[in-house]
């Protein structure tokens, strides 16, 4: 690259700020950002990727990657404590009485370093029983 390629571009306050906001969210406003400007404006993220990411800064600083795994974790059973006992049980391979401890020491860490689609199938099937879950 030549010189000229390496210029800093000037930004304005109002476009530091927001960029300072966005950079700064957890993964659960940033999801709540996403179907907001869905649902709203119509504007979708590009396939397969997140609503924003992180440019790596130049000079070699640290850049915030793509998370592409999460961990699983129980965060409540709601009133069908059994229902959730046994999907819990189903997934974790546990006994009925381990996953009976799972469920009543939540939080409880049901898988770690999950794809998004274990995610996504998992928490379908505590919700569906009855419980709720954080990706983490």
């Amino acid at each position: 690259m030549s010189e000229e390629g390496t210029a800093v571009a000037e930004f304005s306050a109002e476009a530091k700020e927001m960029g300072d906001k966005i950079a700064g969210m957890t993964l659960k406003q940033a999801k709540e950002l996403s179907d907001y400007l869905k649902d709203v404006h119509g504007i979708e993220p590009a396939a397969g990727g997140g609503v924003m990411m992180a440019a790596p800064a130049e000079g070699g600083g640290a850049a915030a990657e793509e998370k592409t795994e999460w961990d699983i974790v129980l965060t409540g059973f709601g009133d069908k404590k059994l229902n959730v006992v046994k999907v819990v049980k189903n997934l974790t391979g546990a006994s009925l009485m381990e996953a009976k401890k799972m469920v009543e020491g939540v939080p409880a860490t049901l898988k770690e370093a999950a794809s998004k689609e274990d995610c996504d199938k998992i928490k379908a099937e505590i919700e569906e029983a009855g419980g709720t879950v954080e990706l983490k």
